[in-house]
């Protein structure tokens, strides 16, 4: 039988700061300053889980780069 991987629709800080090559401090910080690629928060408060959708974070590579 062959074993299929399916990419995960979205990605934790750390898989969107190795996708984006960066650390996850920053994508904290772009967080915090609301600048940086969208995000999704699951749950309320401060123990929701971030999330980040890789459309999302290929867009924000798409808007930063330069002409």
């Amino acid at each position: 039988m062959t074993e299929t991987t399916i990419a995960p629709a979205v990605l934790t800080p750390q898989q969107a700061a190795a996708y984006l090559q960066l650390s996850t401090g920053c994508l904290a910080a772009w967080r915090s300053r609301a600048v940086g690629p969208r995000y999704i928060k699951l749950g309320h408060g401060r123990g929701g889980a971030i999330r980040y959708r890789r459309a999302d974070l290929d867009a924000h590579l798409d808007a930063a780069a330069q002409q």
